[in-house]
């Protein structure tokens, strides 16, 4: 059987990477890559597929009828319109995440998905890219803690601002730190609750360590309520240069009967290795290895592609977690005032 072929377009973030070596790993052929320009991780990019022919106009892949499949991971406030253009095309569409900034964005978006048929898939890699959270899937899914009534998403982060584009720190351009990092605790939120919809009831954003760039923010918080579930999310770009990886994301799932807790990259002074979980209910305390679990998403994605299907999530899902990505991020800027570039801050 002839594998399904797949292209990567703008290569400006690095979760390009994984999102290249996923479907690879699910089976399908990388074909081919385009990008404006020469931005950080196309080094990197080339050196982990050095055989991936790079093509100079974009068309070339748009317009080849044997690529099914494209990866989007240009700068944020790019990615709509190209993901657009590119289901226009015929092309099913995975995208970093924040999948659009804007709610006209989206609303173009979910208008180009009604009209073409096709595919758009957001990867929320803190969910779709980490064993840990297979794991507490099927925990969750197996009634191991009870009723999922509240969940709280840590998502730190390394700024590296010496390796950072000048896109990175325009809230205008990236969408602000809700729309960006927060959309990831919120697609878990609504996953671990099996929710299908959520309300925001608070929502801040603040830029209290980088003064130089008024336009970034680096810290933000929210919490949401969803049924008998509420949720509570901080992310920011604190992560100190001691800790040996990007970030010490963490997601603490609260049940009616148990609880559970995921360090995902790393154990501060503990066990090495990434994907820890620890489960305590009424039967067992303990400390789960979970780096041999699966990373079902990408293989999902390509099943979808062929059979026309939604195992890998649900569009529905995919559009609302974005949604209310924004109108938090809106909420918050509201709360603290306007600012030239589009966004702003909270009171400190």
């Amino acid at each position: 059987m002839t594998p399904l072929r797949f292209a990567a377009l703008g290569l400006d973030h690095r979760h390009i990477y994984g999102m290249s070596q996923g479907m690879i790993d699910a089976g399908a052929e990388l074909a081919a890559w385009w990008t404006e320009g020469d931005p950080q991780p196309v080094a990197g990019f080339t050196r982990r597929f050095p055989d991936v022919p790079r093509v100079t106009q974009l068309d070339q892949i748009l317009n080849d009828p044997a690529i099914a499949l494209v990866l989007i991971a240009c700068p944020p406030d790019q990615r709509a319109d190209l993901a657009i253009r590119a289901m226009r095309a015929g092309k099913d569409v995975m995208v970093d995440k924040p999948g659009c900034i804007t709610l006209d964005e989206l609303r173009r978006l979910q208008d180009t998905v009604a009209r073409t048929g096709r595919i758009w898939s957001v990867n929320f890699s803190e969910r779709f890219e980490v064993p840990a959270v297979t794991a507490a899937t099927e925990l969750v899914r197996a009634g191991a803690i009870g009723m999922v009534i509240h969940t709280t998403g840590l998502g730190p982060h390394r700024l590296n601002a010496h390796t950072r584009p000048d896109w990175f720190f325009d809230a205008a351009r990236y969408g602000g730190i809700l729309t960006d990092i927060a959309s990831h605790q919120i697609d878990q939120f609504l996953h671990f609750t099996g929710q299908d919809d959520a309300e925001i009831t608070l929502a801040t954003v603040g830029n209290h360590a980088n003064p130089a760039h008024p336009g970034f923010q680096d810290f933000g918080t929210l919490a949401l309520r969803a049924g008998p579930a509420q949720g509570f999310i901080r992310v920011d770009w604190y992560t100190a240069d001691a800790l040996p990886t990007w970030g010490d994301g963490r997601l603490f799932i609260c049940g009616t009967e148990g609880t559970i807790e995921l360090r995902k990259y790393v154990d501060i002074a503990g066990r090495p290795g990434t994907d820890h979980l620890y489960l305590t209910n009424r039967d067992e305390c303990r400390h789960i290895d979970c780096s041999g679990y699966p990373l079902p998403y990408f293989g999902n994605l390509l099943a979808d592609i062929v059979n026309r299907t939604e195992s890998a999530c649900a569009q529905s899902r995919t559009f609302r977690v974005c949604e209310l990505a924004i109108q938090a991020q809106m909420i918050a800027v509201a709360a603290g005032g306007s600012h030239p570039s589009g966004a702003g801050t909270a009171p400190e």
